[in-house]
């Protein structure tokens, strides 16, 4: 399976998102964190993933007489490369992007069907806004996303830190210029 195929699905999406920043967990974790979707569909995109080498076993234990393993995400094998996204068709594209809306859909409800869920206490922002730019003043604007963002995607697991799902959507509109 491609990498496109195997990255533009909804639940891997979300398996990976579970796994990002370096936490390992169960598959029955991952089902804990993703409710909505039957243990049979986790076990089997898990599956998936590990045989992409996409996810690798951390660690097995002997839990009750099954072998219990942990997973973690291999960073490096879960992402669309530049060359990966150049070489996609307009239908990739709009297959991607119906993924990504998916995953985010289902955890953003996750995130709301949780006890004590309060999106103005946790900043919850889903805002949109129109920007008038030109073709260096976009090059200049996702520089700066970027290296913002790449000093925060470095962050780790630690007390106090708990994961934010961000959804960067950015694309030109039809305008009346």
């Amino acid at each position: 399976m491609d990498t496109l195929d195997l990255l533009l699905h909804p639940v891997r999406l979300r398996i990976v998102h579970a796994l990002s920043g370096g936490v390992t967990r169960t598959t029955s974790e991952l089902c804990e964190r993703l409710p909505d979707v039957p243990k049979t569909t986790v076990y089997r995109h898990v599956g998936t993933l590990v045989e992409a080498d996409v996810l690798e076993v951390a660690d097995e234990q002997r839990v009750h007489g099954a072998v219990e393993r942990h997973y973690r995400l291999r960073g490096d094998r879960a992402k669309i490369d530049n060359e990966a996204a150049a070489s996609m068709s307009q239908d990739d594209h709009r297959r991607g992007f119906a993924a990504a809306m998916a995953g985010l859909l289902a955890e953003f409800n996750a995130y709301l069907d949780t006890e004590g869920a309060d999106p103005v206490a946790d900043k919850v922002g889903y805002r949109q806004g129109v920007v008038w730019l030109s073709p260096e003043e976009v090059d200049e604007m996702v520089a700066e996303m970027g290296a913002l963002l790449a000093e925060k995607w470095r962050n780790e697991p630690a007390p106090g830190r708990r994961p934010h799902l961000m959804s960067a959507i950015f694309f030109p509109t039809l305008s009346n210029s």
